[in-house]
């Protein structure tokens, strides 16, 4: 230890040394500097979000970057599995559901200061790929007419698990209502998000299915798509969309959480269909 010490000692006074042979001004300088630096440079934003926003949101926080220069690290996927992780000790600083259920049970279980806000309210819609013989209806009279006869050359249809996202709880729900469950259910393939559930169509592996109006009308959805008919709001429970900032985070994600609910940011998710 007094070994230990006299190093040290010995460091502190070498580094003294080297500042005043370059003279006081220089010393004076480095250390502002660096002190500046580490002052105004707040660590990177971590954003967890329902994959329902992967363009919708990356839009906004790009825009958020350009004004403040603050970095925003965004991670999607299915909002139970991502409220899942945030229990189970992810860090993050702002947690966006496409289920408000499961930010008041974050709250409730006391990994949220408080009950974070509304900030959007989420539809679904039927959606084809590319050359897609099927012909889509034009009203919920019509998808239960035709649409039976028609889903039954359809060998795949994609949905997000319902166990854990909330579009897909949407889209069985719907679907129930529309009395086609029974019928597709047996051919039905589960995306871990609603984002994977529309990879599956737009690649072809699933010959229709449901996914969130917002990636619908992503312009890099809808040229690998054929065509999306959106579902009636009156078929499913309404996807009411809740955020929070949660207990890990930085003092500085106040200021995301803040922009979230502006007249700029939600311009962009009304452009992706979302009703705010």
């Amino acid at each position: 230890m007094h070994y230990l010490h006299n190093v040290m000692h010995s460091q502190t006074a070498l580094n003294r040394r080297f500042f005043l042979k370059r003279g006081t001004a220089t010393a004076v300088v480095l250390y502002t500097a660096s002190f500046t630096a580490s002052a105004i440079t707040p660590p990177t934003l971590r954003v967890a979000a329902a994959s329902d926003l992967k363009f919708a949101l990356t839009a906004v926080c790009q825009t958020f970057t350009k004004m403040t220069g603050q970095a925003v690290d965004l991670q999607f996927g299915s909002s139970g599995n991502l409220a899942r992780q945030i229990t189970q000790g992810l860090p993050l600083d702002i947690f966006l559901s496409a289920d408000e259920a499961l930010v008041l049970s974050l709250f409730d279980g006391g990994f949220a200061p408080d009950k974070g806000a509304l900030y959007a309210t989420g539809r679904i819609a039927l959606l084809t790929p590319k050359n897609s013989r099927l012909q889509l209806p034009k009203d919920e009279a019509e998808a239960r007419l035709a649409l039976a006869n028609q889903l039954q050359g359809v060998r795949k249809f994609a949905i997000a698990n319902p166990e854990h996202a909330p579009y897909g709880r949407a889209a069985k729900e719907a679907l129930q209502n529309l009395g086609l469950w029974e019928q597709l259910q047996p051919k039905l393939v589960l995306g871990d998000n609603i984002s994977q559930a529309t990879q599956f169509v737009t690649s072809g592996a699933a010959q229709a299915g449901i996914t969130a109006l917002s990636l619908a009308l992503a312009p890099e959805v809808a040229t690998l798509s054929d065509a999306y008919w959106l579902l009636p709001a009156s078929l499913h429970t309404p996807l009411k969309q809740r955020m929070v900032v949660l207990k890990s985070a930085h003092p500085t994600a106040k200021a995301l959480f803040d922009f979230f609910q502006t007249p700029a940011a939600k311009a962009v998710l009304a452009k992706y269909g979302f009703s705010v």
